[in-house]
């Protein structure tokens, strides 16, 4: 397989970017989507408790969704690459439907956790439509088109733990599930009628697709070098996302289930990063803004361990903390996206499953450590990790040559 290199083929017609309304409903669709990983991380305690399941047990609950999300990015969205890309999302999101109404019905543990697998599966319909509207742009404006729909996949992934809390918190927990899948319906309608197809020109078997994954990680330097620098980011960011409710829930601060919910609204500010920084990386602009969000993401950090005891200064703080880090983060995952998508366009899809997977697996990791060091050491050795991951980011980003 040839190395995969700047895309030569001819330009797209200038000025090429979609219509305000393909790029709305592109984003809406991609935080509709996003949102179904997450629903189900503030109800583990209510969902164990209904479907019977053993404490020892309860983390299922979000790590099948997880894991389904994660391999769904390597067996699935490739197929980008090589299969009709709205019917395949179409195929995605029916899939999504089904296990979302499985995980509403679900009559016991095993069916449960079945239905939460495919839920993860079914939602990297998301990481089919990114790339796909990276084609609908050319060069000039691609960063401006992703960053526009990943504000909306951050605005998903921000507001999913708050309105599912506040649902459950009016009506049964399985109303959440019901009503993402109704929306879901609603969504796939729209699109089978708005979205233009794109037939990929690539014909290559399945296996042979999966075999090419591999290569294309090895000899691609910007993808290895952009998916570190998310996978820092992002396992800081779910460090923090995990430990800080544990935090705001100790003595020391005392919030309620509610007042967590509206602290984690305070990350859906940063949707706004994202057009800014496809904008940005647009105008070649990309390699100092990268070095930038890393330094932010580690100021983050040091002010979490600068946190006062002082109950109403500390929240403050984490507050201002939650905003930089999220932003920081929301700006690096559009730089990188932006990049990588100035690759060879026919293997874009590839390209966006192994950067998603990658940093995906940096977001449990730092999920997983977060909780242990919260427990063994307290506050202070968990930010300190925080700061470590994107202080090592920022390290390996000083090696980065300025290229054209």
């Amino acid at each position: 397989m040839p190395h995969p290199r700047r895309a030569t083929a001819p330009a797209p017609a200038p000025n090429k970017a979609p219509g305000a309304g393909i790029s709305f409903l592109l984003a809406l669709s991609c935080g509709v989507l996003a949102a179904n990983i997450y629903y189900a991380q503030p109800l583990v305690g209510l969902i164990a408790q209904t479907v019977q399941i053993p404490d020892r047990l309860a983390g299922l609950v979000v790590t099948l969704t997880q894991l389904g999300y994660g391999l769904g990015l390597i067996l699935l969205v490739p197929l980008g690459d090589i299969f009709e890309n709205r019917r395949l999302v179409l195929t995605l999101i029916g899939l999504s439907v089904l296990a979302l109404a499985g995980t509403a019905l679900a009559p016991g543990q095993w069916l449960f956790f079945a239905a939460s697998f495919c839920t993860g599966l079914g939602a990297v319909a998301v990481q089919v439509l990114v790339p796909y509207a990276a084609h609908l742009a050319d060069d000039a404006h691609r960063g401006k088109v992703v960053g526009n729909v990943m504000s909306g996949l951050m605005a998903g992934i921000m507001l999913a733990r708050p309105v599912s809390s506040f649902i459950a918190g009016s009506f049964a927990w399985q109303t959440v599930f019901v009503l993402a899948a109704l929306a879901l319906v609603i969504l796939g309608i729209v699109l089978a009628r708005r979205l233009p197809e794109r037939h990929p020109a690539s014909r290559m078997g399945y296996g042979a697709l999966m075999r090419s994954i591999g290569h294309i990680a090895i000899t691609t330097p910007v993808l290895r070098r952009r998916a570190l620098y998310h996978a820092a980011m992002f396992g800081a960011f779910s460090l923090f996302w995990t430990v800080t409710p544990l935090l705001l829930a100790s003595p020391a601060i005392g919030l309620t289930q509610g007042g967590i919910a509206i602290f984690a609204l305070v990350g859906a500010a940063s949707v706004v990063a994202s057009p800014v920084a496809g904008r940005i990386a647009d105008r070649g602009w990309g390699y100092p803004a990268t070095r930038l969000a890393l330094l932010a993401g580690m100021a983050a950090f040091v002010l979490c361990l600068a946190v006062p005891h002082n109950r109403i200064v500390a929240l403050a703080g984490l507050v201002t903390a939650a905003l930089i880090l999220d932003f920081a983060v929301t700006t690096n995952l559009v730089l990188g996206q932006r990049e990588i998508f100035l690759l060879d366009a026919g293997i874009r899809a590839r390209l966006n499953g192994i950067y998603m997977a990658s940093f995906f697996l940096g977001g449990a990791l730092g999920s997983a450590v977060g909780v242990w060091a919260y427990v063994a050491g307290g506050w202070s050795l968990a930010a300190g990790l925080g700061l470590f991951a994107p202080a090592l980011a920022f390290l390996y980003a000083l090696t980065e040559k300025r290229h054209g």
